[in-house]
């Protein structure tokens, strides 16, 4: 074990929980002197989740879980703290001669903020703290218009980041294990139990890194809610349990070009979000904010529990309130239900995604909300409004989705009616929609 008065670099994990092909690890590592691997389970977060059987927590810890068994082969453990991150870090100068500390970069408000004052702790000791771009594969300035404006529209955006694109360079993974020597050697730091941490492990399943098997025929089945033609690998893009390099070549190398497309979607919203952090809770179309909202809270809650009278509706809230997850086809019709059938504020219901979604990512679902109400940057048009049964027969013609999770639909006295009639309140939203682009 190394001396504690030593010197050392640290890695602070966040959303990058993998000891393979990880761009801000490798660079620790590369350096030569001896890197301890942490994690803090930051309090500002954990705090603030109402559940104590959060599905993410329970992710997460199996990550850790897994990554502390990997470091054993390198005579090494995941230091693990639990606390404010600001606090934390006074603790660990106080503790350890650290030379640097190296992350990669999170471009959520929150993390911005968090990064700032943990700075302010580590300038006082003449630390650095340096970041790496890993959870996207273009970041902030990266793709932008000629004029080094940030893109707004998506089809442009995309032109050019394929355009950018050098997939031997960009998509090349981080050797992580060539330097894996330099862990720092220490075998008896202990992973906290979720009990420890104030929570209970989450009774839904976990889903898989297997996406492999989907990429071919995903442009063919992506869109069918009762088919498995989704991968559901965004829990582990948000966590980083896996690579967004390898899944990216994986895509380029099957020359799936609809998956591919979907890898630039989130490239793209976390671009808006670092440019225009303001509309993680602020509408991008600035004339939205003269929309006069119902927010009737009893169809509101209607809503989140799968009982509107819209059978793919519901069908969806509740398999998002019994999985932690929700078909994206369906994400995009329960989002314009809610802000357009019902004129509840979007953010009501990017709040419940954000509660319930075990892939629950800022950037994206955020940018999702908005489009589909019609408020954010390249949005859907305010003037369309999903048929929910229209869509239904599109794309869940047999209904085998909806007999999957509402197997009462076509019974009267157990199924209710419609709390809202689609003709009018297509008519109601076009005439609010009209009135507040008028002010």
């Amino acid at each position: 074990m190394a001396n504690k008065r030593s010197p050392v670099n640290i890695f602070w994990f966040r959303r990058d929980l993998r000891l393979t092909d990880n761009a801000g690890l490798y660079h620790a590592l590369k350096q030569g002197l001896p890197v301890i691997p942490l994690f803090i389970f930051d309090t500002h977060i954990l705090d603030k989740l109402p559940d104590k059987n959060d599905a993410r927590v329970t992710f997460i810890h199996h990550a850790l879980a897994e990554m502390n068994e990997e470091l054993t082969r390198f005579s090494s453990s995941l230091c693990v703290k639990y606390g404010k991150p600001e606090e934390v870090w006074q603790e660990l100068t106080a503790e350890f001669d650290i030379r640097e500390v190296i992350a990669n970069t999170d471009y959520e408000p929150y993390a911005t903020e968090r990064e700032d004052k943990v700075r302010k702790v580590l300038g006082k000791n003449k630390i650095p703290l340096t970041t790496y771009k890993d959870q996207v594969i273009f970041e902030k300035d990266e793709v932008v218009k000629d004029d080094g404006k940030p893109y707004t529209v998506f089809t442009p955006y995309k032109r050019k980041w394929l355009a950018t694109l050098n997939p031997e360079l960009h998509l090349k993974a981080y050797p992580v294990t060539k330097y894996a020597k330099n862990f720092y050697a220490h075998t008896s730091w202990e992973l906290p139990s979720l009990k420890q941490i104030g929570f209970e492990k989450s009774d839904l399943e976990l889903p898989g890194k297997t996406y492999r098997d989907v990429i071919e025929d995903y442009h063919r089945t992506r869109d069918f809610p009762s088919v498995e033609g989704t991968s559901r690998i965004g829990a582990h893009l948000r966590f980083g349990t896996l690579s967004i390099r390898k899944v990216t070549l994986d895509a380029w190398e099957a020359r799936e070009k609809t998956w591919l497309n979907e890898l630039v979607w989130r490239d793209f919203y976390a671009m808006i979000l670092w440019h225009f952090p303001e509309t993680a809770t602020a509408a991008f179309r600035k004339n939205f904010d003269n929309i006069r909202w119902r927010n009737h809270e009893a169809e509101f809650e209607a809503w989140c529990e799968g009982k509107t009278g819209y059978p793919l509706v519901d069908a969806g809230m509740r398999q998002l309130n019994e999985t932690g997850w929700m078909h994206n086809r369906i994400r995009m019709v329960t989002a314009s239900f809610l802000a357009k059938h019902l004129l509840i504020d979007w953010r009501w219901g990017e709040a419940y995604f954000a509660r319930r979604l075990i892939d629950y990512d800022m950037a994206s679902n955020v940018g999702g909300w908005q489009w589909a109400a019609g408020s954010g940057n390249d949005a859907v048009p305010y003037f369309r409004v999903f048929n929910p049964q229209l869509q239904q027969e599109r794309f869940d013609p047999e209904m085998k989705y909806i007999r999957r999770w509402v197997p009462e639909f076509h019974d009267p006295f157990k199924y209710p009616k419609p709390i809202v009639d689609h003709r009018e309140a297509r008519e109601r939203v076009l005439k609010e929609f009209k009135r507040a682009f008028a002010g």
